[in-house]
């Protein structure tokens, strides 16, 4: 019973990433969560098998492709303006990489998965946050060669015991079938955590990562993957260290974009 409740949990998921991604406007998307939610209901326990609480689950909003093309921060009031469409932060100063695509929404409703996923040992999370980000990317995978994970310092991969960000892109890339580069990105510091000022967090990690020695990225498309995209500090670090090295182009995949607030990561 606990792993049909499971599958069920996990359709359930992707039935309502199916229809967010169809779904431009936030009611509509609210609207179609509760339908889902009801044709699956959540676990006996009172939470859905990820280990949310089913008043949570039904809020994650995902997001598709609704919003700025390069930062995939929403725009205001759930409006979607074409695929294309850049917020007035990317307009005014662009980030190195072409575009990201994020999952869902970082918020209250997603936070307690990703943090589990991210510091609770929840690897058992990983195949559905795959196919969430699989289906976020949609637009992104055929004009790329290489999956490429945000790396983590030695120290921090130690005490960890993984690195989230390569538990998403390995399958990742094998379902693609893409190049996966786990290891052509170095982080060569262990960065303090990261502040809220979006100035504070680039000079935290400017300099922290390098190209691993051996390492080929010249001529190649490459998505970078990353759990959750807050201000894009170190999504651009990377991005720069990897043209610098001659990558063709870089594109950014992450589970969940921050918009607003002060959320604990």
């Amino acid at each position: 019973m606990p792993k049909l409740t499971s599958r069920l949990g996990h359709l359930a998921s992707e039935v309502k990433a199916f229809v967010a991604a169809r779904a431009t406007l936030a009611p509509v998307r609210a609207l179609a969560g509760h339908a889902v939610d009801l044709a699956f209901p959540p676990a006996d326990d009172g939470h859905h098998p990820s280990g949310m609480a089913p008043a949570n689950w039904s809020k994650v909003r995902f997001l598709a492709d609704e919003g700025c093309d390069m930062c995939a921060r929403p725009f205001a009031g759930g409006l979607h303006f074409g695929r294309d469409a850049l917020c007035s932060a990317c307009a005014e100063k662009p980030f190195p990489f072409v575009k990201t695509r994020a999952a869902c929404l970082y918020d209250d409703a997603s936070r307690g998965i990703i943090l589990g996923f991210k510091h609770g040992d929840r690897l058992d999370y990983a195949p559905m946050l795959v196919r969430w980000l699989e289906r976020a990317g949609a637009d992104l995978w055929s004009d790329v060669d290489a999956v490429l994970p945000v790396p983590l310092h030695a120290s921090r991969l130690r005490k960890r015991r993984y690195n989230q960000a390569a538990e998403l892109a390995r399958p990742l890339a094998k379902h693609l079938a893409l190049d996966y580069l786990p290891d052509a990105l170095v982080r060569t510091r262990a960065t303090k955590a990261q502040a809220n000022s979006p100035d504070a967090r680039w000079e935290n990690v400017r300099t922290a990562f390098a190209l691993n020695r051996g390492a080929k990225v010249a001529g190649k498309r490459i998505v970078l993957v990353d759990d959750v995209f807050t201000t894009g500090a170190t999504l651009r670090a990377c991005t720069r260290v990897l043209l610098e090295a001659g990558a063709a182009q870089v594109s950014v995949a992450v589970l969940a974009r921050v918009a607003s607030g002060n959320l604990e990561l």
